[in-house]
């Protein structure tokens, strides 16, 4: 029987386990209104697996014949993936079974920013892969070359399509830069990283949380030059030997980040001043708050961290 999660938004409807918050699976049931047959709907997508099974585990988890005859919706070792997501308008309008949803109710709908420090890989991907699907259906309603309202291809296909110019609309992602600079400090040795404090993390009662620098791609320049040149506009500072790391899709709206990491080479900070409240460099032996677990900054400064010896 296919499964599906249930969004609003960036939040995913979650049921309280005893460790914290875990992503819910409502069934879909052949009278739904034929939903599992149906793979592309304004509201309604079908979801790809892109990770092999054992990302699917959580660090922690175990596995025993007795994980296999517990209900997906309530093993913490969560080991299935879903076949579709939906919206939560969508499901109440083509009568999908769902749970009680209420402040008092072990269900309610959780951020995907809360979810993804503590989620297994492979589902985290998916809930990402959700959220951008769902927000492409909504922002693709009409053509953007004529403004007629869209329909969704024919065979399932991943497109929104002009019934009057053809034209097909597929979902984009937006490659973004995100860097991880070193050096050893000038007086101790000891390596540092360029942390940078950012308008949009706002003013909050926490201790300001720094991460890495980042930005988007431009038109028709290289990943290697979009880094010199977003480090070179935020900080004002020259980098060298920058080396790819890693990717993350990063759902906010629809990016996908591509993790580097590089070494100062010359230059004093200068900030961008319009993104950047503060940036400096820091000794790993003390370092400020910092993104948390489950995003590619946090994973490119533990990276050089656990080369340092260091456990953060």
């Amino acid at each position: 029987m296919a499964h599906a999660f249930v969004l609003s938004d960036d939040s995913i409807l979650c049921r309280q386990m005893p460790d914290g918050w875990w992503p819910l699976q409502v069934q879909l049931s052949p009278d739904s209104n034929d939903l599992s047959e149906q793979a592309y709907q304004v509201g309604h997508v079908t979801l790809h697996e892109s990770l092999a099974p054992n990302h699917w585990l959580s660090d922690d988890s175990t596995s025993n014949d007795a994980d296999d005859t517990v209900d997906a919706n309530m093993a913490h070792s969560f080991t299935a993936q879903a076949t579709s997501a939906m919206t939560y308008d969508y499901a109440v309008a083509h009568n999908v079974t769902l749970p009680i949803i209420a402040e008092s109710s072990s269900n309610t709908f959780v951020p995907y920013r809360k979810l993804m420090t503590h989620l297994p890989v492979a589902l985290s991907d998916q809930i990402s892969q959700a959220i951008q699907l769902l927000s492409w259906q909504a922002d693709t309603q009409f053509c953007s070359r004529c403004a007629s309202p869209t329909v969704h291809a024919d065979q399932g296909e991943r497109a929104m399509v002009c019934p009057v110019c053809r034209l097909r609309q597929y979902p984009r992602v937006q490659p973004c830069v995100i860097t991880a600079i070193t050096r050893p400090n000038p007086v101790t040795g000891e390596m540092q990283i360029l942390l940078a404090h950012h308008h949009r993390h706002g003013q909050q009662n926490l201790p300001p949380m720094y991460g890495l620098i980042a930005g988007f791609v431009e038109v028709g320049e290289s990943l290697e030059y979009a880094v010199v040149r977003e480090v070179a506009e935020e900080v004002n500072i020259s980098v060298t030997d920058i080396r790819y790391v890693s990717s993350q899709p990063w759902p906010f709206p629809s990016n996908l980040m591509l993790g580097f990491r590089a070494s100062y080479d010359s230059g004093d900070i200068i900030l961008q001043e319009d993104e950047l409240a503060h940036a400096d460099f820091f000794d790993f032996s003390n370092l400020p708050r910092i993104p948390p677990k489950g995003s590619i900054a946090r994973d490119l400064i533990d990276q050089v961290a656990k080369e340092q010896n260091i456990d953060l």
